[in-house]
C-alpha cells in the first residue's frame, strides 16, 4: 500500500533549480525598458535588483546550483511531504488517485519562502541592507519578513489595503519577524498618494502595491526591491517543489496524469509544474492545469501582449496575459490571486498550449476547501483551494468515466490566517463574481502601444 505521506530525507533535497528557459519551444519575448520601450539590459535592473538575480532572470542554463547557505535555512521545513489523499478519494467515491504536495509546512505557512530565502541571500551577499516589497494576502510578505530576519536585513512591506484589513494576523506575523507593514495605497509614495487623491476609498491592488515598493527601492541606495511571483528567477527558485515531487512519486512508482496548481502571478504553479513540463515538452502525455479565480481571469479572458507589471508604469514591460495594468479587481478572499498580469513564462506556455488555463468561482472554491478540510484535516488557504476545486472536478469526472487517473496538485499554503474568509462563507456572505466584460475592455484600452 502506498503510504499516506511520501517523504524525502534532507540529503535527498534537490541541489539545483530547474530553469525551463533552456527547454521552451519558443523563447520569451524580451522585457522592455518602461521609458524607451527598447529591450531591457542588466544595467536597467541594477537599481533595484542584485546582479546574481538579474543573471538568473536572463539565464538559459538548464540547471542552476542552490547555494548551501540557502539549503541550510530551507531545511527548517524542506523537503515537504507529498500526501496520498485517501480520505478525499473515499468521500468522492472516485477511482482516481489523488496526491498533494504540502507547502503549508513552512514557518510562513506557504511555498513563498522557497524564493524569499534565496532573494534575501543574494541581496545580503551583494551588500543590500533593506528590502521593499508588496504583498496581497500576506503570504509573500510573511515569507520575505522571515527571510530578512534570517539574514539581518530590514524589510518594508506594502500590503494591499483590502487584505491589510481582512487578514490582520498576517500583518502581526510580519511584524513579529521585524517587518514594517504599510497598507497600500499609502501616503508614503507618489504612486500611493496619486491613487488616494483620485479615490480615497481605494481597496488597492497588487499592481499598485508593486508601484509603491519599486518607488521606495529606487529612491534609496541601501534598498532593493523583492518580488514574490511573476519574474523568471522567482519561478526558478520554486522548482524545488516539483523536483521534490517527482522524486517522491518515483518512490511509489507513480507518475501524474494531471498536474494542477492555482495561478495568480505564477510562482506556485511554476514551482510544481515546470519540472513536469520538461517531460511534456519532450513527449510525455500529461495534462497540466493553471487555475485562477473568475473574478480575476487573467489567463482565461485577457490578451497576451506587452504590459507594465504595476499600476504606475515603473516596472519593465513584459509579454504576458494581462487585464491591464490599471485593473483593480474586486476584494475576493483569495488576495494572492488578484494580480492583473501573469508570469511571462507561464504566459508563453499557455500560448504554446502546453498548459491549460481554467477559472473557477469563489463559492465553488470554498465548498471544495471544506470538503478537503473535512476529509484530509487541513484547512487550505483560499488560493490553494482553487487547485483543490479543479482536482475534485477531475476526480468526479473519473468517477463518471471509470478512469483511474493519477492527480497531483499543489497545496500551496494553509488557511489559518484566512478564518474570517471561512466565517463569511459559512455565514452565506460570499458571492460568486464574474468580472464584467465592459470593465475588462475599459482597462485594456490603456495598454501601452508597442510595435509587435
Amino acid at each position: 500500500m502506498i503510504p499516506y505521506k511520501i517523504l524525502l530525507n534532507e540529503h535527498e533535497m534537490p541541489k539545483q533549480w530547474y530553469n525551463i528557459q533552456a527547454d521552451l519551444p519558443n523563447p520569451l519575448k524580451p522585457a522592455l525598458n518602461p521609458q524607451t520601450h527598447k529591450p531591457l539590459t542588466p544595467d536597467d535592473l541594477s537599481a533595484i535588483f542584485p546582479m546574481p538575480l538579474i543573471m538568473q532572470e536572463v539565464s538559459t542554463e538548464r540547471w542552476i546550483d542552490i547555494p548551501e547557505e540557502i539549503l541550510e535555512i530551507q531545511k527548517l521545513w524542506r523537503p515537504s511531504s507529498v500526501h496520498r489523499a485517501y480520505n478525499l478519494e473515499k468521500v468522492l467515491g472516485t477511482p482516481a488517485r489523488i496526491y498533494y504536495k504540502n507547502e503549508g509546512v513552512s514557518p510562513a505557512g506557504s511555498h513563498k519562502p522557497n524564493t524569499a530565502v534565496a532573494q534575501a541571500y543574494y541581496n545580503k551577499v551583494s551588500g543590500i541592507k533593506r528590502l521593499a516589497t508588496e504583498t496581497g494576502a500576506g503570504q509573500w510578505g510573511s515569507a520575505l519578513s522571515l527571510a530578512c530576519s534570517s539574514f539581518g536585513i530590514e524589510c518594508t512591506v506594502y500590503m494591499v489595503k483590502v487584505s491589510y484589513h481582512q487578514k490582520p494576523y498576517r500583518r502581526s506575523l510580519m511584524e513579529a519577524w521585524g517587518a514594517n507593514v504599510i497598507p497600500s495605497p499609502s501616503d508614503q509614495t507618489n504612486s500611493g498618494r496619486a491613487v488616494l487623491e483620485s479615490n480615497p476609498e481605494s481597496m488597492g491592488s497588487l499592481g499598485l502595491a508593486i508601484s509603491e515598493a519599486v518607488e521606495d527601492a529606487a529612491n534609496r541606495e541601501d534598498t532593493n526591491y523583492s518580488l514574490g511571483s511573476v519574474l523568471n528567477h522567482v519561478l526558478l527558485h520554486q522548482t524545488i517543489i516539483g523536483l521534490e515531487s517527482k522524486a517522491q512519486m518515483e518512490k511509489v512508482n507513480e507518475y501524474p496524469d494531471v498536474i494542477i496548481a492555482s495561478c495568480g502571478g505564477g510562482s506556485n504553479f511554476g514551482g510544481l509544474a515546470f519540472p513536469f513540463l520538461y517531460d511534456k515538452i519532450h513527449g510525455k502525455d500529461i495534462q497540466i492545469i493553471a487555475v485562477e479565480p473568475s473574478a480575476c481571469p487573467t489567463l482565461t479572458r485577457g490578451p497576451c501582449t506587452y504590459d507594465y507589471g504595476d499600476t504606475a508604469k515603473l516596472t519593465p514591460l513584459v509579454m504576458m496575459y494581462t487585464l491591464g495594468h490599471d485593473f483593480e479587481p474586486p476584494g475576493i478572499h483569495a488576495g494572492g490571486l488578484r494580480y492583473h498580469g501573469e508570469s511571462p513564462l507561464v504566459s508563453q506556455l499557455v500560448k504554446d498550449k502546453l498548459v491549460e488555463a481554467r477559472s473557477v468561482g469563489q463559492l465553488g472554491v470554498f465548498e471544495a476547501a471544506l470538503t478537503f478540510t473535512r476529509s484530509e484535516g487541513i484547512l487550505p488557504a483560499p488560493e490553494a483551494a482553487h487547485a483543490i476545486r479543479t482536482a475534485i472536478d477531475i476526480a468526479q469526472e473519473c468517477k463518471e468515466s471509470g478512469e483511474e487517473k493519477t492527480i497531483l496538485f499543489n497545496l500551496s499554503g494553509h488557511g489559518h490566517f484566512d478564518l474570517s474568509a471561512y466565517d463569511d462563507y459559512l455565514a452565506g456572505k460570499l458571492d460568486d463574481y464574474e468580472y464584467p466584460e465592459d470593465a475588462i475592455t475599459r482597462s485594456l484600452e490603456n495598454l501601452p502601444k508597442i510595435d509587435l
